[in-house]
């Protein structure tokens, strides 16, 4: 059975770069029928926070992708102590004592030679006296002994992966303070959980390599991996995790629709178009991981808004009527409201800002764009409008009194009075806006 995991550390809330790993093994879990866990790496006590763990549910929770259970690495430190010694007696795991200062200096010595910075492993050298006095006076960290051939695998985006890992240095998988690293505790949790296909972003390619031997020495099984490519802003620059504006809560919060984000993420750096869907089913049902390529994808959190608005604009009055009765529209026009404003708004938000309008006018009249000559034809205008309310046939009967009385007709009729009206150069229909009017404008 299809096995997946999205294993997120709770030291910061999810970045938009996170949720492509997340929708990507979800995709997969859910269009094989399998597994999907969300597998929490807070090994790092003191950087890990609950609040972000809390984080990582709501996000996903809102976006719609569910998890078949929950597993959390702090609460499987006996696995990994129970790994650690299996590795120490096969002699596949074995203590050091450089600090970080003696290992930057042989690195630079080593480029300095024109040789790859790879580690010397001195520390196999070492005698059981010489280990018990270098425990002594400093601690020790514990590296992966690798074997010094090639490593190949058949990646799901990048195609064939082959590494020498003579040219990678022998991984530490345990720090100092004791703290299990992700790539020792990211192996014994996808041997024992059955993780059948890992899907990360291309900077763990080296990671994977000495990974798989890892995997084959605990004995498990090799799962299929594939790499997606990273995310650049729109000039090709890093994105961080950190970055607010991309956080998943910042974009919630700024009113993205999680069908927008879904969307575009699905699509994103492959050879499909991005197509908006309407449900997490639907995104998961066209995914095909095998037309992502390996290109750095551009990201443009602007993409959002448009995706976001052709979204709303779709939906029925019942799925927003919550949004709209918040917005303080009267309940007997609530529906006739959404009808109107619904492919004129990019985020929800936007509804306070129409009510607003229907119900005071344009907030200042002097904000409104008019020549000089636009202004005493909307004076003389407006003086032809009665009071609210206003039907169906107002703005009709209404501009055809002030075509006859001014002589103005086409766009320097209609346009300066849409203005005087609603303060924008553009909208809804104005025969619609004038049944949601609820005073006249004044000037």
């Amino acid at each position: 059975m299809t096995t997946t995991r999205f294993a997120p550390s709770p030291t910061g809330w999810l970045h938009i770069g996170n949720l492509r790993a997340a929708l990507f093994n979800y995709a997969i879990a859910r269009q094989q029928g399998g597994t999907f866990i969300l597998r929490i790496d807070d090994t790092d006590q003191e950087r890990s926070k609950e609040e972000y763990v809390e984080g990582v549910k709501e996000d996903l929770t809102w976006l719609g992708i569910s998890w078949d259970r929950i597993e959390r690495q702090s609460e499987r430190l006996d696995r990994y102590e129970a790994a650690k010694q299996k590795l120490i007696e096969m002699g596949r795991l074995y203590e050091c004592f450089e600090t970080p200062g003696e290992l930057d200096l042989k690195r630079k010595k080593q480029l300095n030679m024109g040789k790859p910075p790879v580690y010397d492993r001195a520390a196999l050298a070492l005698s059981e006296a010489e280990k018990d006095a270098l425990r002594a006076e400093r601690g020790s960290h514990w590296r992966f002994r690798l074997d010094q051939e090639r490593i190949e695998w058949e990646d799901g985006i990048l195609g064939p992966i082959s590494i020498d890992a003579a040219s990678v240095s022998d991984p530490v998988l345990i720090k100092e303070s004791g703290q299990i690293l992700y790539t020792m505790a990211s192996v014994v949790d996808d041997t024992e959980m059955g993780i059948t296909d890992v899907v990360r972003g291309s900077d763990h390619v080296t990671n994977t390599a000495t990974q798989i031997q890892i995997i084959q020495a605990l004995g498990g099984t090799v799962p299929r991996f594939a790499h997606h490519s990273l995310l650049t802003g729109p000039q090709g620059e890093a994105l961080s995790k950190r970055l607010g504006t991309l956080a998943l809560r910042d974009l919630r919060e700024k009113g993205i629709q999680p069908m927008a984000i879904l969307s575009l993420m699905a699509r994103l750096g492959s050879s499909d178009p991005v197509e908006l869907r309407g449900s997490i089913d639907e995104v998961v049902d066209g995914f095909d991981i095998g037309k992502f390529g390996s290109a750095p994808t551009k990201f443009d959190a602007a993409d959002l808004e448009p995706l976001t608005a052709r979204y709303l604009a779709g939906l029925p009055y019942a799925a927003v009527a919550e949004h709209v009765a918040a917005a303080g529209v009267p309940e007997e026009l609530r529906e006739l409201f959404w009808d109107v404003v619904r492919e004129n708004i990019n985020v929800l938000d936007d509804l306070n800002a129409w009510w607003n309008l229907f119900q005071s006018g344009p907030e200042q009249m002097e904000a409104v764009v008019l020549v000089d000559e636009d202004w005493e034809f909307v004076k003389e205008a407006l003086k032809l409008l009665p009071e609210p309310p206003y039907s169906p046939d107002t703005w009709m009967t209404w501009t055809n009194e002030v075509k006859e009385a001014t002589g103005r007709k086409g766009k320097s009729l209609f346009m300066p009075l849409r203005q005087a009206i609603t303060g924008r150069a553009r909208g809804p229909e104005m025969a619609d806006v004038m049944r949601l009017m609820q005073v006249k404008p004044r000037v």
